[in-house]
């Protein structure tokens, strides 16, 4: 009598039981629990003062384990860095796509702003207080990530009528007092009190205005060649 074909283990534990994580997706695990614990942590201090112990304690393994994921607490940091803005850089991006004027870009990238610094409260808390208190190479990072989110916005500044004429340099200015604007807004939705919608409502009108006086100079503005 032929023998029935075994099963897989995930079969035969029934429906609805995923399989066992691979290898790979253990490391992926750890490696974003690192990432939390470290966020977690991070709420009320500055990274200067975090310890691989106490990161990994939170996380939930042993201190020599987080070699495997990170060469350094630094490295940790940089991630962090890079998982904030990246993400950043495209919501902003895709708000400045297709904008029909200035004005609609504005209020686009405000909301969009708004809405990221809400959703991820945890990342922006770090990068503030890294980017004004910080030190080494992890306030470095977010110098870097500053700048190429400058650079971006100067290209995309460049599609709209009154920039077409500037110069390379006079754009990249521009873009700096965008990035700084947009820096203080975000400082004040992590700072606000009391932390309910007409607040929130309040700082985004404040941050529009602010962009739309910037916006204000630029008919009148002549580049020195």
């Amino acid at each position: 009598m032929p023998t029935k074909p075994a099963e897989s283990t995930a079969a035969a534990a029934g429906p609805g039981v995923p399989e066992p994580a691979t290898r790979q997706e253990r490391k992926q695990r750890t490696r974003r629990a690192l990432l939390d614990a470290a966020l977690e942590l991070l709420a009320d201090r500055g990274f200067g003062s975090l310890s691989l112990r106490e990161v990994t304690k939170l996380a939930g393994i042993v201190p020599t384990a987080f070699y495997r994921h990170f060469t350094s607490m630094e490295e940790l940091g940089i991630t962090l860095v890079d998982e904030s803005m990246r993400s950043l850089r495209a919501m902003m991006r895709a708000a400045r796509s297709e904008p029909a004027a200035s004005s609609d870009a504005i209020r686009a990238s405000v909301t969009t702003l708004h809405e990221h610094v809400r959703a991820q409260e945890d990342h922006f808390r770090f990068l503030t207080r890294e980017r004004y208190g910080g030190s080494g190479a992890v306030q470095r990072a977010i110098g870097t990530e500053l700048r190429l989110f400058g650079s971006e916005l100067a290209v995309d500044l460049a599609r709209f009528e009154g920039f077409r004429a500037w110069s390379t340099e006079d754009l990249h200015m521009m873009a700096d007092l965008i990035v700084t604007a947009m820096l203080a807004t975000v400082l004040e939705l992590i700072e606000s009190r009391p932390r309910d919608d007409e607040t929130d409502r309040r700082i985004m009108r404040t941050a529009e205005n602010r962009l739309r006086l910037l916006m204000l100079g630029v008919p009148h503005w002549r580049s020195r060649r």
